[in-house]
């Protein structure tokens, strides 16, 4: 078991080549397998809300003082904001010089609205309008009944972790108990990651055999724009931040490897919220400000579903030859920065919020959903990768700016290679790593 992290990332490389062939030459077998990728990734939503609660509450009651949470927590949103903007921008420009939809031709009155009925009425329920209640849950517990919705889960831990801190002595009862169920739930998190490669295979063997391999041919200019607008945003945008706070993108993306090839398997970056934590803390960012940045930054800061958004939308005119106004385009970017917020890594979740930023342009019928909704799921691998690498990024970032970065460890850990996993094998807190894919 010393070298299981080696062997868990082979074993998930390979059951994705499997499960993409099992796709393409039996697609009748893979559909059949969509239960297994469902279930994996249920089991990882299972434990993510309790783990972001106790780790929120952590990295606030280990910050030096209540202004110090509050001070990473506005150094978040502001890198957030800035970046998530620098994303919308890219996406607009990439669509606009590839015109992924221009020679589409396609006449709005044919197009079949029974197909997105229900993302539409999901996308009702979810408007801008109601945005900050919808944020705010019924009850303590009804945050994590079920709803999904991690914006909900950071904010009862930011409240519960600032109260903990003014409790002073008496909460320190309460901060050992956490530790102690911190430590139990990371320890399910390393026995559900030992079913990646099972979850990821099937989750790849679905998709290819659900919509086939030749269903991206009238697309492929569509999909290829929104590959590139992600991989220029990770290289160029990401790397030049990554290059001004000390470190390579490449050897980072290199550090991720298992945690990248399960979010593709998966379609969904949460599947590896808890392991990219773990790293994290591993390459020196201290723990409080992981506690804080990452949770918050899985609803606030989702590069690749702006990137996305903006993409889609546009193709979606330019298919239908609705031209828009330079204000329209404006508002459809905004309206995107608002309705990103709490679309988490759940796969079909940027679908939805496509949906409620479409319906802001009366002119745009959300109908025209029905064009890319054969391979939403081919590009949700694109948004839900972008998604995880601009989280991470943006921790290191903000532990450099409070200070809390150990630069001789993350230099260390990036360039440690193999050398890396057999110093770590001895170490006692490996054990829960190493079957998280770490």
């Amino acid at each position: 078991m010393r070298y299981f992290p080696k062997h868990l990332y082979v074993w998930v490389v390979f059951a994705i080549l499997l499960g993409g062939a099992v796709g393409y030459f039996a697609p009748h077998v893979a559909v059949v397998l969509k239960p297994l990728g469902d279930g994996f990734v249920s089991l990882i939503k299972m434990v993510v809300a309790p783990v972001i609660f106790i780790t929120v509450v952590l990295g606030i009651g280990s910050a030096a003082d209540i202004r110090k949470a509050g001070r990473v927590g506005i150094k978040s949103l502001l890198y957030f904001e800035i970046v998530s903007t620098l994303a919308l921008v890219l996406g607009l420009l990439a669509v606009h010089l590839l015109r992924p939809g221009a020679g589409f031709n396609v006449d709005p009155a044919a197009l079949d609205s029974k197909a997105t009925a229900d993302y539409i009425t999901q996308a009702q329920s979810q408007g801008v309008a109601p945005f900050l209640l919808h944020i705010i849950p019924k009850t303590f517990a009804d945050a994590f009944s079920g709803s999904g919705d991690l914006l909900q889960v950071v904010l009862v831990a930011v409240l519960f972790g600032l109260a903990l801190s003014r409790a002073g002595k008496a909460g320190a009862p309460v901060v050992g108990f956490l530790e102690s169920l911190s430590a139990v739930f990371f320890g399910m998190v390393g026995l559900i990651m030992r079913l990646a490669p099972i979850g990821a295979g099937a989750a790849m063997a679905f998709t290819i055999g659900k919509y086939g391999v030749a269903s991206l041919g009238p697309l492929l200019k569509l999909l290829g724009t929104v590959y590139l607008a992600c991989a220029l945003f990770v290289f160029g945008v990401l790397g030049v931040v990554a290059r001004l706070a000390g470190f390579s993108i490449l050897n980072f993306l290199h550090y991720l490897r298992e945690e990248l090839l399960l979010v593709l398997g998966t379609s969904s970056s949460e599947s590896a919220l808890v392991p990219l934590m773990q790293k994290l803390e591993r390459l020196g960012c201290s723990r409080s400000v992981v506690g804080l940045v990452v949770p918050s930054g899985y609803s606030f800061n989702l590069d690749g579903t702006n990137i996305y958004l903006t993409i889609a939308a546009l193709f979606i005119a330019q298919a239908l030859n609705v031209p828009l106004t330079m204000s329209q385009e404006a508002t459809l970017l905004g309206v995107a920065m608002l309705t990103s917020k709490g679309a988490s890594g759940v796969t079909g979740a940027g679908f939805v919020t496509l949906a409620a930023t479409l319906a802001v342009v009366p002119s745009l019928p959300v109908a025209g959903l029905a064009l890319i909704l054969g391979i939403d799921r081919f590009m949700s691998e694109a948004r839900a990768l972008t998604n995880m690498i601009g989280n991470g990024v943006a921790t290191i970032v903000v532990a450099r700016w409070e200070g809390e970065l150990d630069f001789a460890r993350l230099n260390r850990e990036l360039a440690g290679g193999r050398t890396r996993v057999a110093r770590l094998a001895t170490s006692p807190d490996h054990a829960a790593d190493q079957s998280a894919g770490g």
